[in-house]
């Protein structure tokens, strides 16, 4: 099925998440702080990270800011804090969804599977997909995932290459959060649309000349969000 790392200070948490994961034949390795779980990450062979964002020594923000410097595989924020701003937070820093504390065992695997699923996905789009999309002044490279705008080349995280990608090759076609958040995330959505909104504020940021006025990526009142050819 994959290789997936946890890291997880709590031994007893991070043992249930892997049980659960190993019934669905995912191969588990645990690692209990920031520190060893990004010497881990950083050997590579996993296919996704579970990481905790309470984690002593390096906290999970810093662990994951520094594994999004060279790794584009699945990150999920698994979480205790309810505060918006953490989500917000980690999904800046390249998070690719969370997860609350507690959760149920079933949950969390199906949400390990969805983003898994989801990136090959992705995979296969760009294979299929025309090398080179040009809206405007934005130029979409699927070969490399590389996006310029006025030819200037921009950094994009993971779902914020995607969620690019997936509206680009819609585009004007008009999507909600929910539907968005089952595109691009893979799974229905569950109550909590945060994280398409914080990867829309963000994609304005960075490809919008006037974010608060944006040319492209626009708000339907009522209906949701399009990128506007």
């Amino acid at each position: 099925m994959g290789k997936i790392l946890i890291i997880e200070d709590d031994a007893a948490i991070a043992a249930i998440e892997r049980d659960y994961l190993a019934i669905d034949h995912f191969e588990v390795e645990i690692a209990l702080d920031g520190r060893s779980g990004m010497e881990k990450a950083l050997q590579g062979g996993f296919d996704l990270i579970l990481l905790d964002l309470m984690l002593p020594g390096i906290d999970g923000f810093t662990v994951c800011c520094k594994l999004r410097e060279t790794l584009d595989i699945p990150i999920l924020m698994v979480t205790a804090r309810r505060e918006d701003i953490d989500k917000i937070r980690g999904l800046g820093l390249g998070a690719d969804d969370y997860i609350e504390k507690p959760f149920s065992p079933s949950v969390l695997v199906a949400r390990v599977k969805a983003n898994l699923a989801q990136y090959a996905r992705l995979k296969k789009t760009d294979r299929t997909a025309p090398i080179q999309l040009n809206i405007g002044s934005i130029r979409i490279n699927t070969d490399t995932h590389r996006v310029y705008v006025n030819d200037i080349e921009i950094d994009l995280k993971n779902k914020e290459y995607e969620l690019l990608l997936f509206l680009a090759l819609n585009a004007d076609v008009v999507f909600n959060r929910e539907t968005l958040y089952e595109r691009i995330w893979g799974m229905d959505a569950m109550g909590d649309n945060a994280t398409v909104a914080v990867h829309i504020n963000r994609l304005r940021d960075r490809i919008e000349e006037d974010p608060g006025n944006p040319r492209y990526i626009q708000t339907v009142r009522g209906a949701g969000y399009r990128l506007k050819a």
